[in-house]
């Protein structure tokens, strides 16, 4: 009987211990820029909080937006342009943290002599629809009084196109200028045809911050995996924060296969950094300005505190000791 009794204790103990050694699944949207490399670095170390990251790399962030409604989805890193378009389109996602700031240029064909956005009357300009680049060269061209469209007829001539496409479509003279994201825009510099006209972060805007987003049911119905992911996120930053080299290696070879320069990540990164934070006013003015440019089409500006939660960060940060 005594015999009987410590199987049964033995193997309730295997099965629970069997049980609480399975990883909890959270799948990630990602984007394949230098300064989305911190969150991509999540699943080299998520098995420390018993946990599995299923990273899916999208082609822009809106595209992540379907994916998440289909519930295919769990966190995504967002410019937050196509979060805030996402969640006034009812998508029930929440901006749990940021992740990035800056990381976005304005460049132009060396030939043309354009030395500022005032010289773009009469231009051609290449930009990815629903990031925070298309956002920044409306507040640009809204700066210097100019109209435009992606028909023929207004002061500048919109061209939307991929973020893979810019740097083509500019090589090959089809567009004068792109608003282009990190590290693209760099090499467009770096191999000769495109001259920076600025870094666009003097409007209201200020320099762009992209944030990590959670679906509302994550957050709210899995709420220790949700804990364990923050504790994640900020540790894989603190990492990259920590260690420069270390961040720059992960993001040219597993990122990048090696399809960028060391030159390239560096300058991209003078120009972008890791972060953890965003507050709620940057959330606000992103999305005003968005329904005053028309960018994402919103018809109301939804509005940063009934959508915006920190807590899941402030705990991370505290519990790891991060200011």
């Amino acid at each position: 009987m005594k015999y009987l009794k410590f199987i049964l204790i033995a193997s309730t103990l295997f099965f629970s211990l069997g049980a609480e050694a399975a990883p909890d699944v959270v799948r990630l949207g990602n984007l394949k820029f230098a300064h989305y490399g911190a969150v991509s670095y999540m699943k080299e170390i998520a098995g420390k909080y018993n946990l599995v990251i299923e990273e899916r790399v999208f082609p822009k962030g809106l595209d992540i937006l379907p994916a998440t409604i289909a519930g295919e989805i769990d966190i995504a890193a967002s410019a937050l342009d196509a979060a805030v378009a996402g969640r006034a389109s009812g998508v029930p996602i929440f901006v749990v943290a940021g992740f990035a700031k800056g990381g976005a240029r304005i460049v132009a064909r060396p030939d043309l002599g354009i030395k500022s956005v005032a010289d773009f009357k009469g231009k051609k300009v290449g930009v990815a629809r629903g990031g925070a680049q298309e956002l920044l060269l409306a507040a640009e061209l809204s700066k210097f009084n100019l109209t435009w469209s992606d028909q023929p007829g207004k002061d500048v001539q919109i061209f939307y196109m991929p973020f893979a496409d810019l740097n083509q479509a500019l090589m090959q003279k089809n567009i004068d200028a792109m608003c282009q994201s990190e590290p693209q825009s760099s090499q467009a510099i770096n191999k000769g045809y495109g001259v920076e006209v600025l870094k666009p972060y003097d409007t209201p805007m200020g320099e762009p911050v992209r944030v990590l987003v959670m679906t509302e049911k994550m957050y709210s119905e899995k709420r220790d995996v949700a804990e364990r992911v923050l504790k994640l996120f900020v540790e894989a930053t603190l990492t990259f924060l920590n260690d420069p080299k270390l961040a720059e290696k992960y993001v040219r070879s597993q990122m990048f296969k090696n399809q960028i320069s060391i030159e390239d990540y560096q300058d991209a990164m003078s120009n972008a950094a890791f972060t953890f934070d965003v507050s709620f006013e940057h959330v606000q003015i992103t999305a005003d300005l968005m329904k005053k440019y028309g960018v994402g089409k919103i018809v109301n500006a939804p509005i940063a505190k009934d959508w915006v939660r920190l807590d899941l960060l402030d705990k991370a940060k505290k519990e790891l000791k991060i200011k």
